[in-house]
């Protein structure tokens, strides 16, 4: 049928070619080249500025007329007639194949026949990328090599490696040539030595291409790497005082996830468990004393391995200024003795009161308020039971003085009698008051 349209166009009267040749001398076809990824419609438009009714055409790269005009040559449901003028003939091809690629050819029937080229490129789409390489769990240490594969891209797509959105650049590439010899097949590998910082880390491998309209394919990995544990110990004090309770708690990090720790002082078991509680991770010490002074072990393990941290307690005495908490036994006379040496009236009247503050007799510091308020009581009850004995041995010897003075005129007879008689005991008075200086 395309045979005889072709033959019925050469019969045309040779008056109207004519007529045709002399008015298009300065007519030509416009193109444009195109680009379509596989699978998608391709529009080819041809345009003519000025026509006087010559007749357009389409035809393929096997040189198959597509259209002539507004007419149909080829049989291909996938081609189709989008505008035709006498200035315009577009078409359509719809689920464009990589065997569709090639130059299309434009013709102007004019004599001569003037024709304008486009080039149809058809995009091969690369596959959905694929990850090879990895077997899980890794140890840490130990080198993985990932190989990310990609085919059915034309041109040939680009490979790039992300360790947490963070590109990775050294790594190899290598392009090869698919049995078609239109398309590629592309893979990049991927070398490094994992440690415990790469577990949970997502290794991407992201294809980039012009067919995919910036929307690049992407494979992803999640590493799972198995290391030894860490362990640190973390006090609940950085000031651990006498009779305060200690909370020691041992952080371990790995992967398993370490046992239950162990904990040891100084080598060996821990040496009081009922003050000295291990809790999970912790190890709770209800009230501390110099005794716990030493080196505190926590070890932890998994399959992978052993690890242990050590913490040296040092347990410091509660920073108080109060005095000696000694208790006096009994009463004597060097202790009474040294008390009065240093205690004063001023002194007397502060302890006085402090016996009568009532916070030194309750609360939770009661026993050494207590303890202290009596040492204090005690040295002022000594004090006031040694100026009250020495007041009376004064007044004693004072009263017998005066008594052996008197005594001449109380046994005289008469005045001169009693003046003899206090004269004798002057001198006994004096004798007794020499011996009282």
């Amino acid at each position: 049928m395309f045979v005889l349209f072709l033959c019925n166009l050469s019969l045309a009267p040779a008056a109207a070619s004519k007529n045709k040749v002399k008015g298009s001398q300065g007519q030509f076809p416009l193109t444009q080249n195109v680009t379509v990824v596989e699978g998608g419609t391709a529009i080819l438009t041809c345009r003519v500025d000025q026509n006087d009714n010559t007749s357009l055409q389409w035809s393929n790269p096997a040189q198959q007329t597509l259209y002539f005009d507004d007419k149909k040559a080829l049989r291909d449901n996938r081609i189709e007639l989008v505008r035709a003028s006498w200035h315009e003939l577009s078409i359509s091809v719809s689920d464009v194949s990589l065997s569709d690629e090639g130059q299309y050819t434009c013709s102007l029937f004019t004599m001569p026949v003037k024709t304008s080229k486009a080039y149809l490129t058809v995009l091969g789409v690369p596959e959905k990328p694929q990850i090879s390489g990895f077997s899980s769990p890794v140890m840490e240490g130990d080198l993985m090599q990932l190989t990310c594969k990609t085919s059915g891209s034309k041109p040939a797509a680009d490979i790039r490696w992300f360790k947490n959105d963070k590109e990775i650049k050294d790594v190899k590439y290598l392009k090869e040539e698919d049995a078609n010899r239109k398309t590629f097949t592309v893979s990049s590998t991927l070398d490094f030595r994992v440690d415990r910082s790469d577990d949970g880390v997502a290794v991407i491998c992201r294809v980039d291409h012009e067919s995919l309209n910036a929307t690049p394919q992407v494979a992803m990995q999640v590493l799972e790497i198995h290391y030894t544990p860490s362990v640190k110990i973390i006090p609940s004090t950085p000031f651990p005082q006498e009779g305060q309770p200690l909370i020691l708690t041992c952080e371990s990090k790995g992967k398993p996830l370490p046992e239950p720790v162990l904990w040891t002082k100084d080598g060996g078991e821990l040496p009081d468990p009922d003050r000295m509680v291990v809790s999970g991770r912790e190890l709770n010490i209800l009230f501390l004393n110099k005794t716990d002074n030493g080196t505190y072990r926590c070890e932890a393990t998994n399959t992978i391995g052993q690890s242990s941290a050590e913490y040296v307690l040092i347990v410091h005495d509660v920073p108080n200024t109060l005095l000696p908490t000694t208790i006096i036994p009994s009463l004597t006379t060097a202790t009474v003795t040294t008390t009065v040496a240093i205690t004063t009236s001023p002194t007397t009247s502060a302890t006085t009161s402090s016996v009568r503050d009532p916070n030194a007799l309750a609360g939770q510091n009661g026993p050494d308020h207590a303890l202290i308020g009596g040492i204090v009581a005690v040295v002022v009850f000594v004090t006031l039971c040694s100026i009250f004995l020495l007041g009376r041995y004064l007044a004693r010897h004072k009263g017998t003085y005066l008594t052996n003075e008197a005594k001449g005129a109380e046994d005289a007879p008469d005045a001169d009698t009693a003046i003899i008689n206090a004269e004798g005991s002057q001198v006994n008075a004096e004798e007794k008051k020499e011996y009282f200086i």
